[in-house]
């Protein structure tokens, strides 16, 4: 089953084309890797789609529906999640208050307990810290509480942007193992991520954003071994 359905998006900042026309599409139960330089268009891409940036053509489909003009704040009742770059955590609440406030628009409290179990199941060291204020963790904790506080949306698609950034490599690797285990566990993923190498070991598709136009697209195994990647990328990854 399609998931995601991307077709003929464009995107502008004033009169700069951001985003020149890009199709593709994510199926139910993989993770689909944005891969591309710096400005290449990736977080410009994420933002369309989550309704963040207003969309000068094109059409998204989400599990057969159309989402085109839909407003952000009403997607993740739909079923689809932004994880932002930058994590955007409310510092100055507790871990556990950040990660309720993922379920502003659910009402099923059953299911919302359940659901805050399996964030501290899958994240221990957020089950520690619940009560401490958001401010006082490291960055890799502070990534965490953003990803777990998207999971309290009960996403079908999550989309993350750049949740490997500023973060040592031993926490980059840790991070990435989480993102797999998330999708094991049902959720299908749009990575956005600028570590080229890991994001295509964990990927089942990839395409290559260059100057908002798709360069390179395939399964990720396909995209890993195309020697173009290197040319597009300038080494990066």
């Amino acid at each position: 089953m399609i998931m995601l359905e991307v077709e003929d998006l464009t995107v502008h900042y004033g009169v700069i084309q951001a985003i020149k026309g890009i199709s593709f599409q994510v199926q139910e139960g993989e993770i689909f890797t944005l891969l591309g330089a710096n400005g290449a268009g990736k977080t410009t891409t994420l933002k369309a789609l989550s309704g963040l940036l207003p969309k000068t053509q094109g059409k998204v489909r989400f599990r057969g529906g159309d989402i085109t003009t839909t407003p952000s704040h009403a997607l993740p009742a739909l079923g689809l999640v932004h994880v932002p770059e930058g994590r955007r955590i409310f510092s100055g609440l507790s871990v556990a208050d950040n990660l309720l406030l993922g379920a502003y628009h659910r009402k099923d409290k059953a299911g919302i307990k359940a659901d805050l179990e399996a964030v501290y199941e899958l994240f221990p060291r957020l089950a520690e810290r619940r009560k401490q204020d958001a401010g006082s963790l490291s960055g890799g904790e502070q990534q965490m509480l953003a990803m777990g506080r998207g999971l309290m949306s009960s996403p079908k698609l999550l989309l993350l942007d750049e949740p490997s950034m500023g973060l040592a490599p031993i926490l980059v690797e840790e991070i990435f193992r989480f993102i797999q285990e998330i999708n094991k566990r049902g959720t299908t993923i749009l990575l956005v991520e600028q570590n080229a190498h890991l994001a295509l070991e964990i990927s089942h598709q990839a395409c290559v954003l260059e100057t908002g136009q798709i360069a390179l697209a395939g399964s990720a195994a396909e995209v890993a071994a195309d020697g173009r990647i290197q040319e597009i990328y300038l080494g990066a990854g």
